[in-house]
């Protein structure tokens, strides 16, 4: 190995460790800290951006991958694929200055605290300034990059790589007649009963329960543990310490287990990430919506499905017996399936969660182009939401400020979700080729196979290969609906019996 490449890869991992050590304050800021803490909080993990910026985009840097790229030109080898990364990373980082990275740390800090006290009232105007500043540093940030196609090319480019906004929106509008037909089609039929799942059940049964679930995943407690926090995420500190984090509520108590494997499966990613990639740009996994194909699958495809009841439902019957006592399997299964129009995005059924997600981009896209002004955001929202849902929020906690991520300035993010299930179909489709015994392996409680087909095929590679390329690579087809609605359509004609 060379000098130069030993350099590159010295000067890379110390990037990493302070990104990671980042990713530590921001776990602590959501799960341990007193709400006092979030203005020195907001500088420490500012200074630690700043100095990554810094380290990052040095000439040093630039002078190392200039030489390299020359050497190493074949992205199939390691360090092929890790030099055209930090290549790209670093031509993108190179362009934004290191006290604008800082300036949008504080301000990303501040809104979050905003944005908690802001959702606890469920008061928009105590968001609004900070919301405004965000939006106003995205801005900025957008300016710093060629002029694209759309502004919010740059943006989305930054979680799915290589992704234009005008493809987003040939996926979602061909997707978007066939979800709202389904829809249609569902509310016309008999409807499912659910009013057991809304009962009181003990948090701490199921946050245990949760916790077995997920260790038959293949989750490993001796690198990883579950929190809780105002939203559930996963984080990643390194291949041996991937956390979860996760919450109760009290008027949907399932959606704890459903979080849980949901977030579990963005955790198996991490730790399924070839060793030898630890602090290398290649250490992580290649897009969000790859990284969401993962958790909706655990969570969707064997979470929701019938194979996977079958095993735990007995055990589940048994830990809340009042709750559920005089309730069949099949009525639990077509319950936890059940479609409806709903507030929350996380909390929303397979059927029409898709459409949180379009709702989000229009208006994302109106913000970043100016056509939105944000003051405006709550009665937009509602609008849309009628539009698109069929019923209009009460309250703006339950409408505009359901979600995390503006408050940190992550405007680009959402349309990942929806792109990751459609991934996760086309995934799933060629996992069920694969594995042919997938349904009785399920029922045993048995997920080996399955873990392994995707470390195998997705997890190991880490940001190897950019997400259509690997895509491609596993299935023989760029990203595509036609998966996803075949899977909704078998599935929920089978429950409503279309």
């Amino acid at each position: 190995m060379s000098d130069k490449l030993n350099r590159l890869k010295e000067i890379i991992g110390e990037v990493s460790d302070l990104g990671r050590a980042s990713s530590v304050l921001g776990w602590d800021q959501q799960v341990n800290m007193p709400p006092m803490g979030a203005e020195a909080r907001g500088q420490q993990l500012a200074t630690l951006g700043k100095i990554a910026q810094e380290k990052f985009t040095s000439d040093e840097m630039g002078k190392l991958l200039e030489d390299l790229q020359k050497e190493y030109q074949d992205a199939e080898t390691d360090d092929g694929a890790m030099i055209r990364v930090t290549a790209r990373n670093y031509d993108k980082a190179k362009r934004v200055p290191s006290s604008f990275v800082a300036e949008q740390a504080v301000a990303a800090s501040k809104a979050f605290e905003a944005w908690v006290e802001a959702k606890k009232k469920s008061d928009f105007k105590i968001f609004l300034p900070f919301l405004e500043k965000n939006v106003e540093l995205v801005k900025k940030y957008v300016s710093f990059f060629p002029p694209a196609d759309h502004p919010y090319d740059v943006l989305l480019d930054d979680y799915e790589p290589g992704m234009k906004t005008s493809e987003v929106q040939e996926i979602f509008g061909n997707l978007r007649p066939k979800q709202v037909e389904l829809i249609k089609a569902i509310s016309e039929a008999k409807q499912v009963k659910d009013k057991f799942l809304h009962k009181k059940y003990n948090e701490e049964k199921l946050w245990k329960f949760s916790e077995k679930i997920i260790s038959k995943f293949g989750y490993d407690f001796n690198r990883g543990r579950q929190d809780k926090a105002p939203h559930p995420f996963e984080t990643t500190f390194s291949v041996n310490d991937v956390r979860i984090t996760n919450r109760y509520e009290t008027e949907n108590p399932m959606a704890t287990l459903f979080s849980a494997m949901h977030e579990c499966g963005h955790a198996l990613y991490e730790l399924g990430v070839n060793p030898a990639y630890e602090r290398t740009s290649l250490e992580s996994g290649t897009s969000l919506a790859i990284h969401e194909s993962q958790s909706r699958m655990w969570e969707n495809m064997v979470g929701r499905s019938l194979p996977f009841w079958e095993h735990f439902y007995p055990d589940l019957k048994k830990t809340f017996s009042s709750q559920l006592e005089d309730v069949k399997l099949k009525q639990f299964y077509k319950a936890i399936n059940k479609v409806q129009p709903s507030l929350i995005r996380v909390n929303a059924d397979e059927a029409t969660y898709n459409l949180h997600i379009m709702l989000r981009l229009e208006i994302e896209i109106g913000m970043v182009d100016g056509s939105i002004r944000i003051k405006d955001l709550p009665e937009i929202w509602n609008t849309k939401f009628k539009e698109y849902l069929g019923i209009t929020p009460p309250n703006d906690a339950q409408g505009v400020l359901q979600d995390i991520h503006w408050s940190y300035g992550s405007i680009g993010y959402f349309s990942t979700y929806a792109l990751g299930n459609i991934v996760s179909a086309q995934l799933w489709e060629k996992i069920r080729k694969d594995i042919k015994n997938l349904d009785d392996l399920t029922r045993k409680g048995k997920f080996e196979k399955l873990r392994e087909w995707l470390r195998v095929n997705i997890h190991q590679y880490g940001h190897k290969y950019d997400p259509q390329d690997i895509v491609q690579k596993v299935t023989g087809s760029r990203i595509d609906s036609a998966a996803y609605v075949r899977y909704l359509m078998k599935k929920f004609s089978e429950i409503y019996d279309l």
